[in-house]
């Protein structure tokens, strides 16, 4: 994984809801070195009993057929949560580069926070840090055209409300308990929520009540300790 990565963050949120016990390998995103042995080379990667389980939405798709429970009678239609799920993959993970990296200051907080986890040794935390901020910084640039975003903020704060309502009173998507779709959002905004993009986002927006919510019921990480 990288820690700041959005879809390895959405699968860790599925597996810390449902009290799966996972370790986590920390990527160098310049060398890469930890990957080579995989001809898939993007994160995440998730290794389950000798077998290779690649693309976030896939791989919970597959975890998901194999733990979850028959679907409650309070649940919503499985078309809600497809279509919030693919909103997540399609629209949400794109406007948060554009706002982690959108300057100077806040790429290198972010590589900061991205560079203290994982094994790195001191030389290469400082060229992932200054060489990954400053290629991000550029990378975010590309995708704000790519993406028609003329204002990255308000392109995060207009997706956080759109989650809102979407949610129409309900304390989750999923009605009295997180659905995948909650667990997607909360997943991806998770690695934002503590820089100063998240915490522009939890000040400008109606989400914060629900990503308490998420917290709480989420809780405590499941992630074994190297």
């Amino acid at each position: 994984q990288y820690e700041a990565c959005p879809f390895c963050n959405k699968v860790k949120a599925f597996l810390d809801y449902y009290d799966i016990p996972y370790k986590v390998v920390e990527v160098n995103p310049i060398s890469k070195k930890e990957i080579k042995w995989s001809d898939y080379k993007k994160v995440p990667i998730l290794m389950v009993d000798g077998e290779q389980l690649v693309d976030s939405s896939d791989i919970i798709d597959k975890l998901g057929n194999k733990i979850l429970p028959e679907k409650s009678t309070d649940s919503i239609p499985d078309d809600e949560e497809k279509k919030w799920r693919r909103w997540v993959d399609s629209h949400l993970v794109h406007v948060l580069s554009p706002n982690i990296y959108r300057n100077a200051a806040e790429a290198l907080e972010s590589f900061d926070y991205i560079t203290s986890n994982g094994n790195f040794s001191f030389t290469e935390k400082l060229t992932v840090k200054y060489a990954g901020a400053a290629a991000m910084y550029f990378v975010s640039k590309n995708l704000k055209k790519k993406y028609n975003i003329t204002d990255e903020r308000a392109a995060l704060y207009e997706s956080a409300e759109t989650w809102v309502d979407a949610l129409n009173g309900r304390d989750f998507l999923g009605g009295s308990k997180p659905n995948l779709a909650d667990l997607a959002v909360f997943g991806v905004l998770r690695p934002i929520r503590y820089l100063r993009s998240g915490r522009d986002m939890i000040e400008q927006t109606r989400i914060g009540e629900w990503y308490t919510r998420m917290e709480t019921a989420v809780g405590e990480s499941s992630r074994i300790k190297a």
